[in-house]
């Protein structure tokens, strides 16, 4: 499902009963694995996006949700009637009878080369939400601009079930157009925005080109993760804006936000923040798990009730999760007054316009083409994407060969930006 309120209406009708959340970027054989990985029944979605999905796939179109649906199964339509007005009720009390229970299913870590189901339940979610209200001070008179895919934590939990929760205004937006975006943000009607650093970058391109960059002051609150955000794009994002850029960070498996640079006290540049309210953080040696002390680069480790139960088939291919900690792949230190600085990561992953890119696939996914006898991902740092994805093949295969078959098996964000071919 894109962004929209279709969306809520869609995983509201899912019971919590562990909703796959399926990235609409995602190609048909992507889409196929996670539905027989997960023995999903039935997809919501929408007519444009429905020709990805396996044939004879029972679906749930929700073009006009939440007055209408209509459900597709075994070649025959039926309308279903929603009615004229759907009301959804959020206790958001994550101690509730069934709170241990699937709430949501994320693909994620295909550090072994596929993706790995990560089950968040409706405890861990509202737990991440709860914090996610109390570390940046949401209230109901917030107006939230959510640019971020719901099918992804980061978008679900801060940019849709906080700012319910805390009783504000979510305005979804579909699909990312940056000018459209910083016109919204200069209307004065927006008081939250979050995004990756690939987001900033463009929404500040887009204000540059007019006559001022400068944003209102009801806009209170800019928050980025996702991938790490360079110093000089914060510095210059507050300097043309006039809005501090306030970092934080997180994974999937953590549910997903960890660290946070709170309002309520001055932005440090280049830090991740400190810990989230009831989110432990910890720098550990990634070898002998112990707690390392202040300055010292280890292993970012997480604790608390908003890590994920397991991934699907209680597979141990992913991250680990040893006494109680998360072991995140990532590194870092911590100074005296609990911030945390990013110091690069352990795992064999690396981003891309916020989204995380693990080599291994996109290589075993290339390599099962005919006159392709080996193929590498170099990624290669850009501020404009995070990074850029080069390939490197070995073979007989062309480019463009190469390049169709990435399109029909790899999500957009997984495309290589250049395919080089090496004797």
């Amino acid at each position: 499902m894109p962004n929209g309120s279709a969306f809520l209406v869609a995983l509201t009708a899912s019971e919590g009963r562990g909703a796959v959340l399926i990235n609409p970027m995602s190609a048909s054989l992507e889409i196929a694995y996670q539905i027989a990985d997960a023995n999903v029944g039935a997809v919501f979605t929408t007519t444009a996006l429905a020709t990805r999905l396996p044939p004879g796939m029972t679906h749930v179109l929700m073009d006009d949700a939440p007055r209408h649906a209509c459900v597709v199964a075994g070649g025959e339509h039926r309308d279903a009637d929603l009615g004229a007005h759907f009301g959804l009720q959020l206790e958001g009390d994550p101690d509730a009878a069934g709170s241990e229970e699937e709430a949501a299913i994320v693909y994620t870590s295909a550090m072994a080369g596929r993706p790995l189901g990560a089950v968040l339940t409706h405890r861990a979610l509202l737990h991440n939400a709860r914090a996610t209200i109390a570390a940046t001070a949401m209230r109901p008179d917030d107006h939230m601009l959510a640019v971020l895919p719901f099918a992804h934590l980061f978008g679900l939990t801060v940019t849709l079930i906080a700012p319910l929760l805390a009783g504000a205004r979510v305005e979804p937006v579909e699909r990312f157009q940056p000018t459209r975006v910083a016109h919204r943000l200069r209307s004065g009607e927006i008081t939250i925005f979050a995004g990756v650093p690939a987001i900033y970058v463009a929404v500040l391109a887009a204000l540059e080109r007019e006559a001022a960059a400068t944003l209102p002051a009801t806009l209170r609150l800019c928050i980025c993760g996702g991938a790490p955000l360079d110093p000089g794009l914060q510095a210059r994002w507050e300097e043309r804006t006039g809005i501090p850029l306030r970092q934080g960070y997180g994974l999937t498996e953590a549910g997903p936000v960890s660290l946070f640079n709170r309002p309520s006290m001055a932005n440090r540049r280049g830090s991740l923040g400190q810990a989230f309210p009831g989110v432990g953080v910890s720098i550990r040696d990634p070898q002998h798990a112990g707690s390392l002390p202040c300055g010292a680069v280890g292993e970012i480790c997480v604790a608390g009730d908003s890590l994920f139960s397991t991934y699907l088939g209680n597979s141990t291919e992913g991250l680990t999760v040893r006494d109680g900690w998360l072991h995140t792949g990532d590194l870092g230190t911590m100074d005296d007054a609990g911030f945390v600085t990013f110091r690069g990561v352990r795992k064999p992953m690396f981003t891309r316009n916020g989204f995380n890119i693990y080599p291994v696939e996109i290589e075993q996914a290339v390599a099962e083409l005919e006159r392709v006898t080996s193929a590498r991902v170099v990624p290669v740092p850009s501020e404009e994407h995070d990074n850029d994805i080069h390939l490197l093949v070995t073979g007989s295969a062309t480019a463009e060969e190469i390049a169709q078959w990435c399109e029909q098996r790899l999500s957009s964000y997984k495309q290589p930006s250049e395919i080089r071919i090496e004797p």
